[in-house]
């Protein structure tokens, strides 16, 4: 036992534990913030602004499709049978439950502990994640990393899959995005509270009551209560208020406006957005000119590469990690990317005509049955017109050996100077000598005069 908080609040004295103080995620003495906020992982998450983002990667990250996959000669196939833990970890858990926990202990605690559960024949059975402020990670001599659980449970590095956000040079935890950031998330902590407590109050600011006379303790305290008790809350907001023996009410609060607080507010939101590199519109920045369509468009293709792959890389990675024979754990972020109707056909219709689509590719991508002969993969147009493109290359080569032939070289020389075969002529005279309607087929070469023939 270190010692007792006092709650300046209730006036209740509590016990504060080791554990509390210098425990691995309750720090709240570091964690105390110039704004007079005390910030630790439950408090930040009373935040609405804080809650909707962690609210928002975890579920767009949780209800991703997920499968498992292996590579054969270079081609990726499914794994199977998949194992039964990727859509169940724990019993009574679904795999969209387990993922959340996973992702909200990364962007709270910058730490993930999920214990592994072997039967005897070594095989996974369920998969638990721990909360990261009972978990403390210690250096054994062999160079292992051994988890401690609850100050009395030892876990060997084999029976835990440890997932973190950033973990700095030297260290065994990963940094705690709250404890980082507590200073931001502290100062919006406080504009939430001074616009409760404004409202709260009666839409006034504070003041002192300034009087002519000398009051003595107890004639302070019944003309301060007497006028609170008129004024205070939100009913009460708006009454007239009346001082006598010449007291006169003097503000000493800033107004709201003067603090900027709607735009100090504001500012609080999009920093959050920031230390979670979320687009500010996700998060309801809806302020005039702050974003077009385009930008939106843009903003949330770069939301799914710069925020989500991240995660999904190092929970692929940890998870691969207990499948064998090399098999892999792939997260499809075509879940989120898939667009409006027109613009997934389209797109369907590109890769079909390329050859590397399917139709029962691009019905499994919609949900949709398989269709007979559906497998087959379409030959591009452009391997269709290979032979067309060497005859235009036997064309420019005729073209060629005419240009030699007029210029006056041998014929087969000519032909053999560009690459063709040599080719016997029929005797027929050209059409440019002699009018096809004047031969004779039963003998072509009377056209030319005896001496030529």
């Amino acid at each position: 036992m270190l010692g007792r908080l006092l709650n300046s609040e209730t006036a209740e004295q509590r016990a504060v534990t080791y554990q509390t103080l210098w425990g691995a995620a309750a720090d709240l003495v570091a964690r105390n913030t110039w704004s007079g906020s005390v910030v630790t992982e439950d408090t930040a998450m009373r935040l609405g602004t804080l809650y909707s983002a962690v609210r928002l990667l975890t579920d767009t990250v949780s209800t991703l499709p997920v499968d498992t996959f292996q590579r054969i000669d270079g081609q990726r196939k499914p794994f199977r049978p998949k194992p039964a833990w990727v859509d169940s970890p724990d019993l009574g858990m679904t795999r969209h439950d387990h993922v959340q926990q996973v992702m909200m202990a990364l962007l709270l605690d910058g730490n993930s502990f999920t214990r592994i559960y072997r039967n005897k024949a070594g095989e996974v059975v369920s998969l638990v994640v721990l909360a990261p402020r009972d978990v403390t990670i210690e250096r054994l001599p062999t160079g292992e990393k051994r988890y401690v659980w609850k100050k009395d449970t030892y876990l060997r590095e084999s029976d835990v899959l440890h997932i973190t956000e950033i973990t700095p040079p030297g260290q065994l935890r990963g940094l705690s995005r709250v404890e980082m950031c507590k200073e931001i998330i502290g100062h919006s902590m406080a504009l939430d509270e001074f616009s409760a407590r404004f409202f709260g109050q009666g839409s006034t600011t504070s003041g002192v009551i300034e009087t002519p006379t000398q009051l003595n303790k107890e004639q302070a305290r019944d003309l301060k209560d007497g006028f609170e008790s008129g004024h205070r809350g939100l009913r009460k907001a708006h009454l007239v208020g009346v001082l006598s023996g010449g007291a006169k009410f003097t503000k000493t609060g800033v107004d709201p406006e003067q603090a900027q607080m709607l735009q100090s507010r504001e500012f609080a939101v999009e920093e959050i957005a920031r230390i979670f590199r979320i687009p500010p519109h996700m998060l309801g920045v809806t302020k005039p000119g702050a974003s077009s369509y385009a930008s939106v468009e843009q903003q949330g293709i770069q939301f799914a590469q710069y925020t989500l792959r991240p995660y999904l890389e190092k929970i692929e990675v940890a998870y691969s990690t207990l499948l064998p024979n090399g098999a892999f754990l792939r997260f499809n972020l075509d879940g989120i990317m898939r667009g409006d109707l027109a613009s997934r056909f389209q797109a369907y219709s590109t890769a079909s005509q390329a050859g590397f689509y399917s139709i029962n590719d691009i019905h499994r991508l919609e949900d949709m049955a398989p269709v007979d002969g559906g497998d087959v993969y379409r030959v591009p147009l452009a391997n269709v017109n290979l032979d067309a493109a060497n005859i235009t290359e036997t064309d420019r080569r005729i073209l060629m050996a005419q240009r030699l032939i007029n210029s006056g070289f041998d014929p087969a020389e000519a032909l053999k100077a560009v690459g063709l075969p040599p080719i016997k002529h029929t005797g027929v005279p050209s059409v440019q000598l002699q009018g096809v309607a004047q031969l004779d087929p039963e003998d072509p070469t009377s056209v030319y005069p005896k001496g030529n023939a």
